[in-house]
């Protein structure tokens, strides 16, 4: 039977975007000491445990094998010669499946929506090379423009074969097909949530 992601989120997740959108509301209204106790507050051991037990070493991701076979890797000139969608894409792939994984259904964050907070509260927003120095919340909620058919096998940077998801369900497939991890794609109107806005409202 399909499933429709490699490993169901946990609540904390949504109790850490609960907590990241308080931040937000904060921040807007001049509460800043609370918006960074909000901030530290999402940044819950439990979910960094979730995220690396998908992509990281022994994770989900370490244990898969290619079942099927074809397409297989491609060699990089044969593939599509965009390997991510431009700004405008990246643009009409949020409109469509909005703030959500379409996967895990998880709340997501753009980069650029971190990297502003992080510019505003560096103390409580962490974000390092290595994955163990970044805030548990944002990395797991890190927003991926995905492939359905993985570029590496083929797969075209274009709209109908991408979808927006969470950094764990990209990180945590990466070239396999679906087919080949037994999980299918839900319809949009499972996934997205019209109440999350990704806390873009920070940059208005």
């Amino acid at each position: 039977m399909k499933k429709n992601c490699l490993k169901e989120p946990i609540p904390e997740i949504r109790d850490a975007a609960r907590l990241l959108d308080a931040a937000v509301t904060a921040h807007k209204l001049g509460k800043y000491h609370l918006a960074e106790e909000l901030i530290i507050l999402a940044d819950m051991p439990i979910i960094r445990e979730w995220t690396e037990s998908i992509w990281g070493i022994g994770g989900i991701y370490s244990q898969l094998k290619q079942k099927i076979g074809e397409p297989s890797v491609f060699e990089k000139e044969k593939r599509d010669s965009l390997r991510m969608p431009n700004k405008l894409g990246e643009k009409e792939l949020l409109e469509r499946d909005g703030y959500n994984c379409r996967f895990c259904g998880i709340p997501v964050i753009r980069k650029e929506i971190r990297e502003k907070l992080k510019s505003l509260y560096p103390n409580s927003l962490k974000w390092e090379s290595k994955n163990i120095n970044q805030h548990a919340a944002f990395q797991a909620m890190w927003v991926q423009f995905d492939h359905l058919v993985p570029h590496a096998r083929g797969g075209k940077t274009s709209l109908e074969n991408m979808v927006i998801t969470c950094g764990p369900c990209n990180y945590g497939r990466m070239n396999f097909l679906l087919e080949e991890v037994d999980v299918e794609l839900p319809e949009i109107k499972f996934t997205k949530d019209p109440n999350w806005d990704g806390l873009e409202r920070v940059l208005k």
